[in-house]
């Protein structure tokens, strides 16, 4: 789904907060019960201090109860005296219960003795008649209560009262009262918990991004330190797994290399004999021709060798001084008689392996030198990064195979010179190197001819 977070870090922080609001919001269902007891508290209430005077005035003066009923009746407040019980069925729900309680407690406190008191119905209205929803009592206006009692007199008969009884209020509106729960209990406490969370989250995926960036690295650098084996029971077995995936393909290199270089020295044998036969031929053509031959074959063996090799640094990580490795480079192909011009300085040296990054370096010179001219090494060195730039005159490379090119025997098609196209090794070379510095090669064609080789490397800040 594009709503969820693609880190899980993010997931499992949503997680956390959109459970706690779904658990806060079914318990905030209460408030709307408290909210409905609230506002009857006071009614019943009153409903039982003018009960409790009703019932103390008849046990004083049994004989005047029926002149006392009418005295005390109202429109609000109707009485009715029967020799009998009512059948009228109780429409009390379990919310109700409790206000029938307060109502038969605040009467026995004030007679002295427990009441025979039965509640029959009861109800919340507004100003209107209507019943009251949570829209009503959210409003600051009084809400009425309409109580229908049955209650047994000191004489034996019964009392029947109908009685409605307005709100009491506060100063503090509903509303605020409102607003103050949701910041307190919603606000604050999500808050809280998205601290809690952010925190919990990232101390628990800390190994996670520990194996991830691990897996990352292991790309660019077979022999980096092994992970270590802390945190979780799952972690822990994550990162022991991974450290012998790792051992594994270190062995699986080295016994690639291995068998690479045995099967190039046992070639080099039956070739030396050949080029001894070839010497004795008399034909000086044919001679040549087998000559030929084997001096490619031993190219070809030594070339992947070479490319095999490539993937597996061997040399102690050190810093390295790019101003002087392009210098030696520059002097060597001077010496061959090949004219290369540095532009730009390094501010500072690079980390990295130094025998590795000047066979980088140069295989991407002796492409220029080789299939171009006007070579330009281009240093640009900022906090960040640090990026050389090989640029040359000559025909590039068709752009839909600028890719390819940097693949292992990959040749461009019609080789820029068939005589000394090579194998197709050079730039995946390259290639390999700059990844196992943590950096990229890229090329690209340049504007009114040849080939532009970027080298781009990252800084640690």
């Amino acid at each position: 789904m594009r709503l969820l977070p693609r880190s899980l870090f993010g997931r499992l922080v949503l997680i956390l907060v959109s459970g706690m609001l779904a658990a806060q919001a079914l318990t905030s269902s209460i408030w709307y019960d408290r909210r409905h007891g609230q506002v009857l508290e006071i009614p019943a209430r009153l409903i039982a201090a003018r009960l409790a005077d009703v019932v103390r005035l008849m046990h004083s003066d049994p004989q005047q109860a029926d002149l006392l009923i009418k005295l005390l009746n109202t429109p609000h407040f109707q009485l009715s005296l029967s020799d009998q019980a009512s059948n009228t069925p109780s429409a009390l729900t379990d919310s109700d219960r409790p206000t029938e309680r307060l109502i038969k407690k605040v009467l026995s406190e004030q007679v002295g003795y427990a009441q025979s008191l039965t509640l029959l119905r009861l109800s919340l209205v507004d100003g209107e008649g209507q019943t009251a929803g949570l829209s009503t009592l959210l409003r600051s206006t009084p809400v009425v209560g309409q109580f229908l009692i049955e209650l047994r007199l000191p004489d034996g008969r019964w009392l029947q009262v109908d009685a409605s009884e307005e709100q009491g209020w506060t100063s503090t509106s509903p509303l605020d009262v409102l607003f103050d729960y949701v910041m307190r209990i919603y606000l604050l406490r999500v808050l809280v918990l998205v601290v809690i969370a952010l925190v919990a989250v990232r101390v628990a995926i800390r190994p996670l991004n520990a194996l991830a960036k691990a897996a990352e690295a292991l790309g660019r650098d077979i022999q980096r330190p092994p992970l270590a084996v802390n945190g979780p029971t799952e972690v822990r077995r994550a990162a022991q797994a991974f450290n012998a995936m790792q051992q594994r393909l270190i062995a699986n290199i080295a016994e690639r290399t291995r068998f690479l270089a045995a099967i190039s020295h046992d070639l080099r044998s039956p070739i030396t004999r050949l080029r001894l036969r070839t010497e004795m031929l008399e034909d000086t053509r044919t001679k040549e021709r087998f000559r030929s031959d084997l001096e490619e074959m031993e190219h070809m063996v030594s070339s992947t060798l070479d490319f095999v090799s490539s993937g597996e640094i061997n040399e102690t990580r050190q810093s390295i001084d790019i101003n002087a490795l392009l210098q030696s480079l520059q002097a060597d192909l001077e010496d061959v008689g090949e004219r290369v011009t540095i532009v730009g300085r390094a501010k500072q040296p690079l980390p990295g392996y130094a025998r590795s990054l000047k066979r980088c370096v140069q295989n991407l010179l002796e492409n220029a030198v080789r299939y171009g001219c006007d070579v330009v090494m281009q240093v640009e060195d900022q906090a960040d990064s640090l990026k050389i730039v090989i640029s040359d005159r000559g025909p590039g490379i068709p752009q839909e195979q600028l890719e390819q090119v940097m693949e292992p025997f990959y040749r461009v098609e019609d080789s820029r010179n068939a005589e000394t196209g090579g194998y197709g090794l050079g730039l995946s070379i390259a290639h390999t190197i700059a990844r196992a510095h943590e950096g990229r090669l890229s090329l690209s064609n340049r504007d009114g001819g040849g080939l532009e080789a970027v080298l781009q490397f990252q800084r640690k800040t």
